[in-house]
């Protein structure tokens, strides 16, 4: 397929890569395909995708009202519970910012690894940023969990002192990569 040939030119051309994924039909399609790339190509999808600017309407449209969950669908590369979702939504009477949780397997053991997403103009790139999360108060998609802080509990060894970048590759994918402090 398309993707597939993409992901095997060397250097990767990641405008190739965009291409083929708009080409394809529906959010299932797209998510199988992001799901069968592995990690190295995940992390030449990264390099490739340097300079290619993401901002909060990359992530949930504009057109969405405050707390109308976006689901996006992903593959990480790490050995295991590799298939996740991070789920976000606008916020009322504040455009700069998106709030959300991550939802997967292991959600029930180490927690929601709730997040303020945000644009971090020195790299033009949205950053899921774990060392905030919305407040007690804050307007969320109904089912979502509350807002828990990520020093907490077990999800402080994934998601504490963690800011996950967001690149743009094509229309509807987006590539991050997770960056830890300390």
């Amino acid at each position: 397929d398309a993707v597939t040939q993409a992901l095997k030119a060397s250097p990767l051309d990641i405008d190739a890569l965009c291409a083929a994924l708009n080409a394809l039909e529906g959010d299932e399609a797209r998510v199988t395909a992001v799901r069968s790339i592995g990690g190295r190509d995940q992390a030449k999808i990264w390099a490739a995708s340097a300079g290619r600017s993401t901002s909060l309407e990359d992530i949930v449209p504009e057109n969405r009202g405050p707390a109308t969950e976006v689901i996006h669908a992903g593959k990480n590369s790490l050995p295991v519970f590799t298939n996740f979702e991070k789920r976000f939504c606008r916020v009322a009477d504040n455009d700069t910012v998106l709030y959300g949780y991550n939802e997967g397997a292991t959600r029930p053991v180490i927690g929601p690894g709730c997040f303020v997403a945000h644009h971090f103009a020195d790299r033009d790139e949205v950053g899921v940023d774990y060392y905030q999360v919305p407040p007690d108060d804050a307007e969320l998609p109904a089912g979502w969990p509350r807002p828990v802080p990520n020093e907490k509990g077990l999800q402080m060894l994934v998601y504490a002192k963690m800011i996950d970048y967001l690149r743009k590759v094509s229309d509807h994918v987006t590539i991050g990569r997770a960056v830890k402090k300390g």
